[in-house]
């Protein structure tokens, strides 16, 4: 055997292979301890304590993390110039980033939700034009499935900057409902009627109570404002059926519901 293919099998060959051996050895042992890093972390009380998202992104994150500077340690030992792989990391990195401007965005607000936790999974709210029950709350989009039954995937960054009403955070709802009635009508008769179907509601709280005032002048009908309270779980199921127990109520004691009047006139000359 030549001298000089001696000389490169024994100091370069050899010294790679041993470096190479090296940084599996480093790659193995360190995804295995991240992995028990990983369970030690879901194990400790404050771990536990935090929201089911939160903790899935967590993990992840730190996973990731630990994983890359493993490879960047593994690629380092084999013999590969630090400035070298730096110059890749920053290169492919930028390159990333241009490429998934929207994904990131998503993950930043996924980050804004999971700490200011407007919402949580459960939860009823309306924001970004779709109203629905918050079903999961993820890296990218969080799942909102509507009244009607149907799943929404809405994007982090849209519900992350947009108003956000939570209508599940509070025990009680008030109730409001405009009820128009003639200019003839008995205002009194009127008020009473809907303060009595009110109270007839078993849902319907006498504390606060129900209350009843003229909210507008229309230009063929008072406006009744109604005002009850109830408890959220019960918002809709109130909702509707005041409306169908004060149209009957209205019936009963003749008080006029205005509506538009269409008179035609056929002249026969």
């Amino acid at each position: 055997m030549p001298q000089w293919l001696t000389q490169f099998v024994t100091e370069t060959l050899v010294d790679f292979a041993i470096n190479l051996l090296l940084a599996v050895i480093i790659l193995v042992v360190g995804f295995v301890l991240v992995k028990l890093l990983i369970k030690f972390i879901k194990k400790r009380s404050f771990f536990q304590k935090m929201d089911v998202n939160a903790q899935s992104f967590l993990t992840n994150l730190i996973s990731a993390a630990l994983k890359i500077v493993l490879i960047f340690t593994a690629v380092i030992v084999v013999g590969v110039p630090e400035a070298s792989v730096l110059a890749v990391i920053s290169s492919c990195g930028l390159a990333i980033g241009l490429a998934l401007q929207g994904g990131l965005s998503n993950i930043a607000g996924g980050v804004v939700i999971m700490i200011c936790r407007p919402f949580h999974i459960g939860d009823y709210i309306e924001s970004a034009s779709v109203s629905g029950v918050v079903q999961d709350i993820g890296l990218y989009y969080t799942k909102i499935t509507t009244a009607d039954n149907i799943d929404v995937v809405v994007p982090n960054s849209t519900i992350s900057n947009a108003t956000v009403k939570n209508l599940s955070t509070e025990v009680d709802r008030r109730v409001d409902f405009d009820f128009n009635v003639a200019y003839d009508t008995d205002l009194d008769l009127a008020r009473k009627v809907l303060l009595a179907i009110s109270e007839k509601n078993e849902l319907v709280y006498n504390d606060p109570a129900p209350e009843v005032f003229i909210a507008a002048h229309g230009e063929s009908a008072v406006t009744l404002k109604l005002r009850i309270w109830c408890a959220t779980e019960n918002y809709w199921t109130v909702y509707f059926d005041m409306w169908e127990d004060v149209k009957k109520a209205f019936d009963q004691f003749e008080i006029e519901i205005p509506y538009n009047h269409l008179n035609v006139t056929i002249d026969n000359k």
